[in-house]
């Protein structure tokens, strides 16, 4: 039997950058799926009990339900959320940050601190 390979779940409203950590994270041999709302993620997560990211990157100002919200709702997962934000504000991160975030990232990133990230959230991994 083949073990199913950790894979990172990017939830981003932006596709360019959505875009641009896929192909950031398949050159660190990393895989993932994207999605453009926390509600297209959690639709998913809810439907397929064996959906499960190793490691969500997700935005924090999307469309429906922002950052924090989908962050609250995954609570119970166990799964590591690392954010990245074009809007960095100190109440916004202290609360991401409080809530259990792996990391919390403005954009533009730095490539290498993001991989570092994922990595980290990912060897520490979804607690059962």
């Amino acid at each position: 039997m083949s073990k199913v390979k950790p894979f990172v779940a990017v939830v981003d409203d932006d596709e360019s950058v959505s875009r641009a950590i896929k192909r950031l994270l398949r050159s660190a041999g990393l895989a993932s799926d994207t999605f453009k709302t926390g509600d297209e993620f959690l639709d998913m997560f809810d439907s397929i009990p064996s959906y499960r990211p190793a490691c969500i990157v997700l935005d924090i100002q999307m469309p429906g339900l922002n950052g924090l919200e989908v962050q609250r709702r995954l609570a119970d997962s166990g799964i590591p959320v690392i954010f990245i934000t074009a809007h960095d504000e100190i109440s916004v991160r202290q609360q991401a940050l409080a809530a259990g975030a792996a990391a919390y990232l403005r954009k533009p990133f730095n490539d290498e601190i993001l991989i570092k990230a994922v990595r980290a959230a990912i060897s520490t991994g979804p607690t059962p």
